[in-house]
């Protein structure tokens, strides 16, 4: 069977519930097994992240260079500055949601996901709120271009987010840095040595480019989840309501649990250092290997009912995130996020049903997820 453009979410499913959990096509091999994604990405001296031919800080590098510069990602995002940002993420979200009129059709993705995003990153990164409009058309070109995988459409969008990231790296040059993260990174280093302005491009783009679609995604999965489950909304209202530490971090759980379900967070790449044995196949140095997480945290041999929700006994299992040196940095701030958009949502609502008259559509080719999710918001 050839790994399907359309779903691959589908045919990962069939593949693993055939005993397939190595597949190779076209010279790429894909690791779908839990545990086969799971070694391989705690392997990081034969699965090199230096599969990209363009600098990606820190995330495609590897060994010690990997690890001084995500010493320094790791410095924004700490317990104690998310937890700073978290007021200010309650804020945004609330306001979206209280522009929703009662009994109204909102598209999740674009309308609530995709400004959100928008405005909690740049709010995070101190960028002019100006941008937004220019944030929420590149959104919707990068998910097209995704989706299509064209070469010409995917180095545009690259290119114009380079563009818009140096815009505001030229604009603290000329008017002096300021007391906001993009100005505090623009004067850090790793050890003694200033950060280039190529090093800075990079680490700002995996912020946000990245961050902006998988958050907007990310939204489209829990509320479709919520929307689509009646007991399954009124347990997360009761815990949105509650909004202790307790709650909080139950919710927090429940997120993840849905996202593990339906990871709109498909794969990583990486390259072998060496010829490597795995479930059987020999795969030869130097090979083009994709760790497929959404496989992984569908597979039966790992997860009796893949699709049952069991948010305490799934959690030391779910690679939404990653696993290993190379886990996402950014999973407590993300989550955080996602929270208070969701939170907001549900407080703010009696019910949120899925609309009846208008489908939703599940994303394909390169995106996971939902490529639009419409509800109906029934407002307290």
């Amino acid at each position: 069977m050839e790994l399907g453009d359309d779903d691959p979410r589908g045919t990962w499913d069939e593949l693993l519930a055939r005993g397939q959990r190595v597949v190779e096509h076209e010279g790429v091999w894909t690791l779908l097994g839990h545990q086969v994604v799971r070694d391989a990405a705690l392997d990081a001296t034969t699965f090199s992240s230096a599969s990209s031919r363009f600098l990606q800080v820190p995330n495609g590098m590897d060994g010690d260079e990997h690890r001084r510069y995500r010493a320094v990602i790791e410095r924004y995002m700490t317990r104690e500055r998310v937890a700073a940002l978290e007021p200010t993420c309650r804020r945004l979200a609330g306001g979206l949601v209280d522009s929703i009129r009662d009994d109204t059709t909102v598209e999740v993705v674009e309308e609530l996901g995709a400004p959100f995003a928008v405005r909690a990153q740049t709010a995070w990164l101190g960028w002019s709120a100006g941008l937004e409009p220019t944030l929420l058309a590149w959104m919707s070109d990068h998910r097209h271009a995704t989706r299509t995988q064209a070469p010409d459409s995917l180095a545009d969008v690259a290119d114009r987010f380079d563009a818009i990231v140096r815009g505001e790296l030229d604009a603290r040059r000329r008017n002096g840095l300021g007391a906001d993260v993009t100005s505090e990174l623009m004067a850090d280093t790793v050890g003694a040595t200033p950060l280039r302005d190529e090093e800075l491009v990079s680490i700002l783009r995996n912020w946000t480019a990245g961050d902006l679609g998988s958050l907007a995604a990310s939204c489209g999965v829990v509320v479709h989840a919520l929307a689509a489950d009646r007991e399954l909304q009124r347990e997360m209202r009761d815990l949105a309501a509650r909004d202790d530490d307790g709650s909080r971090a139950a919710l927090d759980r429940v997120i993840d649990e849905l996202l593990r379900i339906d990871d709109p967070f498909l794969s990583n790449r990486r390259i072998t250092t060496r010829s490597v044995e795995i479930d059987g196949h020999r795969i030869p140095a130097g090979s083009r290997v994709v760790l497929a997480w959404t496989a992984a945290n569908r597979d039966p041999a790992r997860f009796d009912d893949p699709a049952r929700r069991c948010p305490q006994a799934n959690a030391a299992h779910n690679l939404v995130y990653g696993i290993g040196r190379h886990v996402c940095p950014g999973r407590s701030l993300a989550t955080m996020e996602l929270r208070c958009v969701v939170a907001a949502l549900l407080a703010r609502s009696e019910q949120v049903s899925l609309a009846a008259d208008r489908a939703s559509t599940r994303s394909y080719g390169a995106v996971g997820g939902w490529e639009s999710v419409r509800v109906n918001v029934r407002r307290r």
